[in-house]
């Protein structure tokens, strides 16, 4: 593993997100690598409740751009033809990778501290409950642009208005106001957050892995039942879009030029969120 942890403590595998000199960023290892210990939870009998958490300051702060944004991508060159599908290929097996954690047999709960922002709401999303510290920030900032995200289950989690209310501005939330909204399904204070997450994946972990299983796919019928797939193909794709349009072609423009922290600042200062 390259980019996360897996063990197994008792009847919980605990994933964690192990590049904090990164901010726990995506790179290509990390879809592959959490599919792989996802799995690996599901085949073991031992194993009732998947537990995902991140090291260091945040849970994630999304894909490291640094990779991606301040070199010449392939397939992202304005002065060459450009391949849509190639875009969705490589971001649909991350996005099924994020998804093992929906589909996972078994529950995924996620906890965030610090900070979970773009792809990292990917991860954080396609988790069965998520768990946030109040003073964490959550969001998807490049809905301002170059991205849309994969997973799109901010509707199915909080309701067609106020996913466009996010995504619309790109704008964040608190831990305690994505509780208010639906987002989490629990917000304490940072400090009291380790405890009520253990509390509370011990108490998952005491129901028999049959019983889970069975209810777990009962009720993602219901998430199923609203064309998750086909809007998740369509995001995908309008991913990819996102990036090659002249808005886009600008921030990685920029972001080559001048670092993609810079990028970012220009990217967010009209809405008054910049940072130097």
């Amino acid at each position: 593993m390259n980019t996360l942890t897996y063990e197994v403590d008792g009847r919980v595998a605990r994933i964690v997100l192990d590049r904090p000199e990164r901010g726990n960023g995506i790179t290509l290892d990390t879809p592959r690598e959490l599919a792989e210990c996802v799995e690996q939870a599901n085949l073991d009998p031992t194993v009732h409740v998947i537990a995902l958490s991140g090291k260091g300051k945040g849970f994630c702060g999304g894909y490291d751009l640094r990779e991606f944004a301040e070199r010449q991508i392939a397939n992202h060159d304005p002065s060459e033809t450009w391949d849509p599908v190639l875009d969705w290929q490589f971001m649909s097996r991350n996005l099924r990778g994020f998804m093992s954690l929906f589909h996972s047999d078994k529950p995924t709960l996620c906890k965030v501290h610090g900070f979970c922002v773009a792809g990292g709401t990917d991860m954080a999303l396609c988790s069965d409950l998520l768990l946030i510290a109040g003073d964490a920030r959550i969001g998807y900032p490049p809905a301002r642009v170059w991205g849309v995200p994969t997973s799109m289950l901010w509707a199915h989690r909080i309701g067609a208005e106020r996913a466009k209310r996010l995504l619309f501005t790109g704008d964040l939330l608190s831990g305690s106001q994505a509780a208010d909204w639906g987002l989490a399904v629990e917000s304490h204070p940072p400090e009291e957050l380790d405890q009520r997450f253990e509390e509370l994946v011990q108490r998952i972990a005491l129901t028999p892995v049959n019983q889970l299983v069975m209810h777990k796919l009962a009720v993602n019928q219901a998430v199923k039942a609203q064309a998750l797939d086909a809007t998740q193909t369509l995001s995908v794709f309008f991913d990819g879009i996102a990036r090659h349009t002249p808005e886009g072609y600008a921030f990685q423009r920029k972001a080559m030029e001048e670092g993609f922290k810079e990028a970012v600042r220009g990217r967010d200062e009209p809405y008054g969120d910049a940072k130097g």
